[in-house]
């Protein structure tokens, strides 16, 4: 009996363009994926680092998208759940369309999917976060106060965060940061396509 893996792709536009972890991919990433709001508004739980993540009225940035190497939609799911340690009781921070486990539609990215003609797809659907509020966005000046409060390895590993994200993935926030921190794009950070 032959396996029928699905046509899945997973869209990225923060770390997992270059530390996938458990989440595997069946090719590199490419340019051109959908449009999405996004800031860098999440305090991370499991790292010091203010992650990029889908804000509601935020700009439209440009996205990454690359083929993932699982037989289903369930499995993609819970590789990227896993890679993004997020917990079983929060279903609905993996997105995916078709939608799983109530997870909200984002209509840009299903747009996008009927145009490309994909059987399915995954993203990080995290809200933002700030002192430990979930769905809490920071303010500008809480955004840029946080990065600048870290101190040590801590502050190496955020600053790399920011660096490390394409320069393309231009936010209000990044400019603020830029301005304020000094933190501008490493020349690594540009992503092309890849077979």
């Amino acid at each position: 009996m032959t396996l029928v893996y699905m046509n899945i792709v997973c869209i990225a536009w923060g770390s997992l363009l270059w530390k996938p972890g458990p989440l595997k991919l069946a090719s590199g990433w490419h340019p051109g994926g959908p449009l999405l709001p996004l800031e860098f508004a999440r305090d991370s739980d499991d790292s010091e680092e203010l992650a990029l993540v889908l804000c509601p009225g935020a700009p439209l940035i440009p996205t990454y998208w690359a083929y993932v190497d699982a037989p289903d939609l369930d499995a993609a799911r819970a590789m990227l759940a896993a890679r993004e340690k997020i917990h079983p009781g929060h279903p609905e921070w993996i997105g995916s369309f078709p939608a799983v486990d109530g997870a909200a539609v984002q209509p840009e990215i299903a747009a996008w999917l009927r145009a490309r003609g994909f059987d399915a797809v995954v993203w990080t659907a995290l809200p933002p976060k700030i002192a430990g509020t979930e769905g809490r966005m920071p303010s500008p000046a809480e955004a840029v106060d946080f990065l600048a409060g870290l101190e040590g390895e801590t502050r190496e590993a955020a600053r790399y965060y920011v660096r490390r994200t394409p320069a393309h993935i231009d936010t209000r926030y990044r400019r603020l940061i830029e301005a304020r921190l000094g933190w501008r794009p490493l020349h690594e950070a540009a992503v092309t396509r890849m077979a």
